[in-house]
């Protein structure tokens, strides 16, 4: 399926809100777990309904509740009943082609946005939509499937590391956001150093293959660049946001979250500038070595030029060319293709054409 759109067929002609699920189904069945914690206390645990996470939404701990798969929509609209989520928003969490965006409900805030991995194997991005509800008192994050980058930040909750048991749950919401566009920098970083080695090969060896994997990043940077772009847009108006959700102490972080996001786009346009030099570097190195090919096929076509000349003189059909009973004529004419190729060359290295 395209990652740059998603096929939005089964969606034409449904009323707004309606939830239908717009992507590739990565697991078999859908998941929720529930981490509680505060300073002293932490609960850690799978629920087999959502019903039993009711408690949690008004408790004065931080809750944060995970979903793992979108397709089941009907568990999908259980968890929007259950924390009065706008169906709107529930629609764009079944999206999985959903734009990165960010909006306020006065009592929560909802941000959409991807999360990536780098797959070495394959030299591609693996991205998944991720949704974030934030209240007052818990947290909803929707994944596509298990498996995240959060685990640091459930490491950090577990070992009671740093500040996160100590504040809010706006601070989680920041931390989870933050792991997201580490990653983004860290996926940046390791393609980047792909992309700056690849330069010494197009110089020595431009091979098809190494035009291959020109094409195979400028698709990859063009991706990251059309995730992380409308990112930043959302990361600007969060910073901005005056919301009863989002405490003061918390803004400074989200401003240097701003900060992180802008840096990762500048990085992604300054290799996809990149990969634009690597491109036409390519095509001018190809063009010299087409270039100096033509130069010997040329050099070559003019030393026979002349000795096809003299065979020519010697292939014709008269008896009195007096050459021909010659006994030594045929040594001659051999001598004259060696003179005459020699002194050809001489003449070219001459002139620097050689």
């Amino acid at each position: 399926m395209a990652r740059f759109l998603k096929n939005k067929d089964a969606s034409i002609g449904h009323a707004p809100g309606e939830l239908i699920f717009i992507g590739q189904k990565k697991v078999e069945e859908t998941t929720i777990r529930v981490i509680d914690y505060d300073h002293e206390h932490l609960s850690d645990q799978e629920l087999k309904d959502i019903k039993d996470g009711l408690p949690y939404k008004e408790t004065p701990t931080v809750s944060w509740i995970n979903i793992n798969g979108l397709h089941d929509t009907e568990v999908i609209s259980q968890v929007g009943e259950a924390f009065d989520i706008h169906p709107l928003v529930l629609e764009d969490i079944v999206n999985t082609g959903q734009r990165p965006k960010m909006e306020d409900y006065d009592d929560y805030l909802f941000f959409g946005l991807k999360m990536m991995r780098y797959d070495e194997d394959e030299g591609v991005i693996q991205s998944e939509q991720l949704s974030i509800v934030l209240g007052k008192s818990f947290i909803l994050t929707f994944q596509e499937r298990p498996g995240d980058v959060f685990e640091p930040v459930r490491e950090r909750i577990r070992k009671h590391k740093g500040r996160i048991r100590k504040v809010g749950i706006d601070y989680l919401a920041y931390a989870l956001l933050d792991t997201v566009v580490d990653n983004y920098i860290f996926i940046i970083e390791r393609m980047g150093e792909q992309i700056e080695d690849i330069e010494t090969e197009i110089l020595d060896n431009p091979t098809q293959d190494v035009l291959e994997r020109i094409n195979d990043y400028k698709r990859e940077m063009n991706y990251l660049r059309k995730v992380i772009r409308p990112a930043r847009e959302f990361m600007l108006q969060l910073a901005r946001l005056d919301s009863d959700v989002i405490h003061e102490d918390t803004v400074p972080f989200l401003k240097d979250l701003l900060d992180l996001v802008s840096q990762a786009v500048e990085v992604v346009d300054t290799y996809r500038e990149m990969l634009s030099d690597h491109l036409n570097i390519y095509n001018t190195g190809v063009n010299n070595r087409l270039n100096e090919i033509m130069k010997v096929l040329t050099i070559f076509s003019a030393i026979f030029i002349p000795l096809t000349f003299i065979a020519g003189i010697y292939g014709t059909n008269f008896d009195n060319v007096p050459e021909l009973h010659f006994r030594y004529s045929y040594f001659v004419m051999w001598g004259a293709f060696v003179a005459v190729a020699l002194a050809m060359l001489r003449f070219f290295r001459g002139k620097n054409w050689l």
